[in-house]
């Protein structure tokens, strides 16, 4: 354990007694926001970004251990285990160089080779390849045996390549050797298969493609292995031949001669039939997981934007799940996001009920006192803010919300707990609601794959992109907090220490005895121990509690301390919490000790000045554009505002209110080069967008943030930037990424 210890220290950049500590307590039941926030000193500070680090690097060193001891078990099994491969095996480092080492003993279905060495060839396959100078022809008559089915020196010559050409594909420096090549020298190549020109237009790029492997985007990598999937291209991963026969032939050949001909015939054939084939599905494997972590990164952190996008907070609300045919579903809600009633208006075509549509609205404003509405900005979204925006609502704000998702949740079993007697869409109107109050709280609701930030979500490893985004869901909502006797089951589950269980018991609880008085009441919450109380508690939040040390995130654990600190300054904690003049008083050194440090101290400190602080920004109202609805209203040139929903390598999406999102391309992000959009703008961000070009018939728009689009890119060597031009005009590949997007 220590080497691992050691290893990752180094690999990461940190003390090794970082990741002991950091692994002691992930072994414990810790999780990644407890261990980040409350156990500061015992891993030296090390952030959420880094704790993952150390549990997904040991994770896989220990999967490594696993499969170490069960090749070893297997060659003990097999007699095979000598103290010369004992050491190759302890010292291999990757699981690709451990099987590459446990190859040639592995029990495998029949082969040429197998075939060969049961007629008796093996001993002129190892004649052969020593490559002395011999007489072939008579070693080979030495192994003609008709019952076993040699019938002439061909046919033994090819036996014995067989078997030379299996040797030479086990070899772990060969195969070593060849990956490095594949990765590093190796090209992608997509044809069109024949007859599909038509069915394939969106990948259009991959017709007739290549491109070095080691340079491919992750996004390209997984549109060339869609399209593949879907049977509108074929797709080879390798080298020139020439370079990895000239590779096998410095390490195998060994002279000139009758024998090396041979040998250099089972060169040839062992790379055809045997390694190219396991590189290019090695290859193939390892460019796929690449291009999955980058794409499950992306993912992730637009889901963390997201999911962290300002609140308007607790406002009374009406919103609208806007329709042309079927009108528009209308609900009111409560401070609180409670369903006080619901109903429809007609104020579009073909009803166009206009006066009675806008008479109900302006009831329903008054009656429930509204401070805002929400519109979903899918079908008929602007149409329907436009009719809103003409009543003049007096101190109503009037906001579009993205509803990806919104019908989702409509469907779903949390949905038909939460409102089985309610409509699909009515719930899905109280969903876009709600995300206006707290899209935190509303969107964990939803499976995170589905609220519209991913990047070939469906083609990604799913168990991986699953424990990513519960990574970023349980970091989000407990850098948040929670609200103990209001918060819903589904964001209590992702609460440091609870899990779907315990949240259920906490509600449960919550209904037989009413709310929460205390943190200290949740130890009566059924099967909720010791453990999951220090997991849990700092993270949840009770307002006007007895304690106000219950509505921040000062961990019970602490609160003899600031007891401590309110004594020695003669002051109540409700004191310590609303004076400053007071908290200047404070000391911190004094209260150093071996388990509390300065950064926890100063993390107390803080929460005593804003006790459970919001760590998101404050709501602003947003407005498209006046007069633009339709991309028919576009105009090259034009300055819009508009809103990024979702990040990927090659550019951002930006809503600007027509119905069809435009893309900035990377290279139209800033006036200076970069390779990563996220490195300037983030989901949700409010942006002043110009639009480059609008091609109406097939609804792409192209959108620049640079104060002069025409100026090219320059790197610091003053040449102008090509790594990230994608192999076609702008309007193609808008046609062809949204196209993906939308899959």
């Amino acid at each position: 354990m220590n080497l691992h210890q050691h290893k990752i220290a180094k690999e990461l950049g940190v003390l090794a007694k970082q990741v002991n500590a950091t692994v002691e307590l992930l072994d414990e039941g810790a999780t990644i926001p407890f261990i980040a926030r409350y156990r500061k000193e015992v891993t030296g500070t090390l952030d959420e970004v880094q704790v993952s680090a150390i549990r997904d690097r040991i994770t896989q060193l220990r999967d490594l251990d696993k499969r170490r001891e069960a090749i070893l078990k297997s060659l003990e099994e097999l007699g095979k285990l000598s103290p010369e491969l004992i050491e190759k095996i302890n010292a291999a480092e990757t699981m690709s160089a451990l099987e590459d080492i446990y190859l040639p003993y592995k029990p495998k279905r029949k082969t040429k080779a197998s075939v060969a060495k049961e007629k008796g060839l093996e001993p002129l396959a190892l004649l052969i390849f020593e490559q002395n100078a011999i007489d072939l022809d008579a070693a080979a008559s030495k192994f003609i045996d008709t019952e076993k089915g040699v019938n002439n020196m061909e046919e033994a010559l090819q036996g014995a390549r067989d078997i030379i050409a299996e040797s030479i594909a086990e070899n772990a420096e060969a195969r070593a050797h060849l990956r490095d090549l594949f990765l590093n020298k190796g090209h992608f190549k997509s044809k069109l298969m024949k007859g599909k020109e038509e069915q394939a237009i969106k990948y259009k790029d991959y017709y007739d493609w290549s491109e070095p492997i080691k340079d491919a985007p992750s996004h390209r990598i997984l549109a060339m292995r869609r399209a593949e999937k879907e049977l509108f291209v074929s797709l080879e991963l390798a080298p020139e031949e020439e370079l990895a026969i000239e590779i096998l032939n410095k390490q195998f050949l060994l002279a000139n001669n009758s024998s090396a001909e041979q040998v250099e015939l089972a060169i040839k054939d062992g790379y055809k039939r045997l390694l190219a084939p396991s590189m290019e599905t090695e290859t193939r494997v390892f460019t796929k997981n690449k291009a999955d972590d980058e794409a499950i990164r992306v993912f992730a952190e637009n889901a963390r934007q997201l999911l962290l996008a300002a609140p308007l907070g607790q406002k009374s609300v009406i919103a609208i799940d806007p329709g042309f045919r079927t009108g528009c579903k209308v609900v009111c809600l409560d401070e609180q996001g409670k369903l006080l009633e619901n109903t429809n208006i007609y104020p579009h075509e073909p009803q166009k009920k206009l006066t009675e549509s806008a008479a109900t609205i302006k009831q329903l404003v008054a009656k429930h006192q509204i401070k805002a509405i929400a519109i979903g900005n899918g079908t008929a979204g602007r149409e329907t803010e436009d009719f809103i925006q003409k009543l003049n609502l007096a101190d109503c704000l009037v906001v579009m919300v993205n509803e990806s998702g919104a019908s989702i949740y409509s469907a779903s079993e949390v949905a038909r707990n939460e409102f089985p007697d309610l409509d699909l869409t009515v719930r899905g109107a109280i969903s876009i609601g709600r995300r206006l109050m707290d899209p935190l709280a509303e969107l964990v609701k939803i499976d995170p794959q589905s609220i519209g930030v991913g990047q070939y979500q469906h083609d990604v490893d799913q168990t991986k992109l699953k424990k990513s985004l519960d990574d970023v869901v349980m970091s989000s909502v407990n850098a948040v907090g929670v609200e103990l006797n209001t918060s819903s089951k589904e964001i209590l589950s992702y609460v440091s220490g609870l899990g779907p269980q315990l949240a259920q018991n906490i509600i449960e609880y919550r209904n037989a005895n009413g709310a929460f008085k205390n943190r200290a009441e949740l130890k009566k919450v059924a099967r909720l121990g010791d453990k999951a109380f220090e997991q849990a508690a700092g993270f949840l939040r009770i307002s006007n509690a007895s304690n106000p040390l219950d509505s921040s995130a000062v961990h019970p654990e602490r609160y003899d301390l600031v007891q401590s600190i309110a004594k020695d300054l003669k002051c109540t904690l409700a004191d310590l919490m609303t004076k400053e003049e007071i908290r200047k008083q404070i000391d911190l050194k004094k209260y150093l000790s071996e388990e509390i440090g300065l950064p926890t101290l100063k993390d107390i400190l803080a929460e005593l000045a804003k006790p459970g602080r919001d760590p998101r920004e404050q709501f602003e109202k947003f407005e498209f554009a006046s007069g633009v609805r339709e991309i028919s209203d576009l105009r090259i040139g034009m300055k819009l505002p508009g809103i990024v929903t979702n990040l990927t390598k090659f550019g951002a999406f930006v809503d600007i209110g027509v119905h069809q999102d435009g893309l900035i391309h990377v290279s139209q992000i800033a006036d200076r080069f970069i390779d990563d959009p996220a490195k300037v703008v983030k989901v949700s961000q409010k942006l002043e967008v110009t639009v480059l070009e609008v091609d109406v018939a097939r609804k792409r728009i192209a959108l620049s943030l640079k104060g002069n689009p025409s100026n090219p890119i320059k790197r610091n060597n003053d040449k102008t930037e090509t790594k990230n031009k994608e192999p076609q005009d702008m309007a193609s590949m808008l046609a062809q990424l949204k196209s993906k997007f939308n899959a």
